[in-house]
């Protein structure tokens, strides 16, 4: 147990906001409504990897948000052979920002664990979601009460793992590197991000993938309890 650390980061999205079981449903809403011959489980098997890899290429600068938002359905129908027009992929990614924060299914033990450590650290998000699709999530899963400050991206002027936007965290945070530590599902942008820019990091690795085993990892939210 790290006794020096006074401030906690939280990835949001993977972390604390379950957003392959949100994003499902928002899916699902949206298939069965005006797409019925799409099935969500199909289209879901496709997109996960596709999501995930834009995302990566968003983090690092590659392709712009709106680049983000019609690549990942574009090249999901491609990969469906599901021939969709660019007017309907747009709708589509309307829709799909407005009905993911109507569900907000949060990981097994995310409350548990806030609550534990809430009396105990002052307690933070760094996200690279966009600001107001965020600031819902939140508000609605009623996880705001338990931050005292969210940085995001936008407010940042860049993403992790970028290394200003952990330093315009802890400005906000008014917490010093030392006393802090960062925890997150993204290896890239929230653990090495983290280290990188001088702040220990705990990586949750809830799908149990292959990590160096140098890193804190937690499989299970509640196992935060071992290390804070």
């Amino acid at each position: 147990m790290n006794t020096n650390i006074t401030d906690i980061f939280f990835d949001l999205d993977h972390t604390l906001w379950d957003f392959d079981k949100n994003s499902e449903m928002a899916f699902d809403r949206i298939f069965k409504e005006k797409y019925t011959d799409v099935k969500t489980q199909d289209f879901i098997e496709k997109y996960i990897p596709i999501n995930q890899e834009c995302w990566r290429l968003y983090q690092n600068d590659k392709i712009t948000h709106i680049e983000l938002r019609y690549n990942r359905l574009k090249f999901s129908f491609d990969a469906l052979n599901y021939s969709i027009s660019d007017e309907n992929i747009n709708e589509i990614a309307n829709d799909y920002i407005e009905f993911l924060t109507d569900n907000n299914y949060l990981f097994d033990g995310a409350i548990e664990v806030l609550d534990y450590l809430k009396p105990k650290y002052k307690l933070h998000i760094i996200t690279n979601g966009f600001a107001h699709v965020q600031e819902k999530k939140i508000n609605n899963a009623a996880l705001g009460g338990y931050f005292n400050t969210i940085t995001n991206s936008e407010l940042a002027g860049v993403k992790k793992p970028n290394s200003i936007i952990f330093d315009y965290a802890l400005n906000l945070a008014q917490a010093s590197k030392e006393n802090s530590i960062m925890i997150g599902d993204d290896l890239d942008a929230d653990v090495n991000g983290a280290l990188n820019a001088g702040i220990d990091a705990i990586f949750f690795n809830d799908k149990k993938i292959e990590a160096p085993i140098h890193f804190k990892q937690i499989n299970h939210l509640l196992e935060l309890k071992k290390y804070l």
